[in-house]
């Protein structure tokens, strides 16, 4: 029988793996949050109509909550297409050599300047080439299609900008592929080094080890995709995947016990779905790597897209691509989202008469 809710069943059912001194105090806290969300120990409100009551439970807008991450994924969406002017971009992927990943999984620290590294990386070839400075949108992506700790940057750039020291839009932006990961190779690997000679790097291996894999890698290539000239409602569908949402969407847990979890992921080498199983204790410890820690962004804005950027130049950029800038959409009441994303008004009773907002229960603060 299938499950409707397992990723919460699987928390429930193992509270102990994860609700301890030595987890994370975000991790505990956004899977207390999933445990939370829907019932009364949020919040409520009460609506009713002439023949009904309806009570609705708050959410916990937790960014590991498979509930609450389809809707604030639509809404960020939303904002997006309506912020950016209408021209191609590229989507830009930075990688780096799987050896580095357990450095940045043991240093979450230096994993969240790596949005400001990559950023700076395109912006200075941007220059460099070009002598513009495009827009760029920054999402830091922890994990890989079993779970695994693989951190790397999707960027989407604009495949043009302004013209630096003038106001006038340069278009055509061509993007070099080895010249970017070499800059981002380099980039990395001499963050990394001075990390490591600030002491701000932790690790089991030497000194002398450590700088000499950090040499290794920065002597061999390095995998960077560029998808030119995409629009950006391709980009924007493509990140909606990774900003909102938690790593694994519940529809692909085929089952899970005492001892283990199982579930289905593509394989790009096969080109078919696998099966991936876990015991139970790795699966949660897997997942409570890809919850980020309180107040760090999934997104970051950069170049033209910078928040102080966007109030000196947007309107210079609209105005030079003759394009209308569109105003920011207006905020959709709960309600209305639902029915927009799922044509289902939740505030309408089973006769079709409407609902309306009669009471408001407190939290009760109760965990799990």
């Amino acid at each position: 029988m299938q499950r409707k809710e397992p990723l919460k069943e699987i928390l429930a059912f193992h509270r102990a793996l994860w609700d301890h001194d030595g987890m994370r105090p975000s991790v505990r806290v956004n899977f207390a949050k999933v445990l939370m969300c829907r019932t009364e120990a949020l919040g409520a409100e009460v609506y009713a109509s002439s023949t009904e009551q309806k009570i609705v439970p708050h959410t916990c807008k937790s960014r590991a909550c498979p509930s609450c991450g389809y809707r604030a994924t639509r809404l960020w969406q939303r904002q997006m297409w309506a912020a950016l002017p209408d021209v191609p971009f590229a989507g830009v992927v930075f990688t780096m050599p799987d050896v580095l990943w357990p450095i940045f999984q043991r240093n979450r620290h230096l994993s969240d300047d790596l949005p400001a590294l990559g950023a700076a990386v395109i912006r200075e070839w941007a220059r460099d080439a070009e002598q513009v400075c495009p827009m760029i949108l920054v999402v830091r992506h922890t994990f890989g299609r079993h779970l695994n700790f693989n951190p790397h940057l999707h960027i989407l750039v604009s495949a043009g900008g302004l013209r630096i020291g003038s106001e006038t839009w340069h278009s055509g932006l061509r993007f070099d592929k080895a010249a970017l990961m070499k800059r981002w190779r380099y980039a990395l690997i001499t963050y990394l080094r001075e990390a490591l000679r600030r002491g701000l790097l932790q690790s089991d291996v030497a000194l002398q080890v450590m700088r000499a894999l950090l040499t290794t890698q920065y002597e061999r290539w390095w995998n960077v995709d560029v998808q030119p000239c995409a629009s950006k409602e391709h980009f924007l569908r493509y990140a909606g995947r990774y900003v909102r949402r938690p790593p694994l969407a519940q529809y692909r847990i085929l089952a899970h016990s005492l001892e283990k979890v199982s579930f289905r992921t593509k394989d790009h080498k096969l080109k078919k779905e696998v099966v991936t199983e876990y015991t139970t204790h790795t699966f949660i410890n897997l997942l409570a790597d890809q919850v980020p820690g309180h107040y760090k962004h999934a997104i970051r804005h950069f170049g033209l897209l910078s928040p102080r950027s966007r109030g000196r130049t947007f309107g210079a950029v609209f105005a030079d691509l003759r394009q209308i800038r569109r105003q920011k959409p207006q905020h959709l009441s709960w309600a209305r989202s639902i029915e927009r994303e799922f044509g289902l008004n939740p505030l309408l009773d089973s006769r079709g008469g409407s609902m309306t907002l009669i009471a408001r229960r407190p939290p009760s603060l109760r965990r799990g």
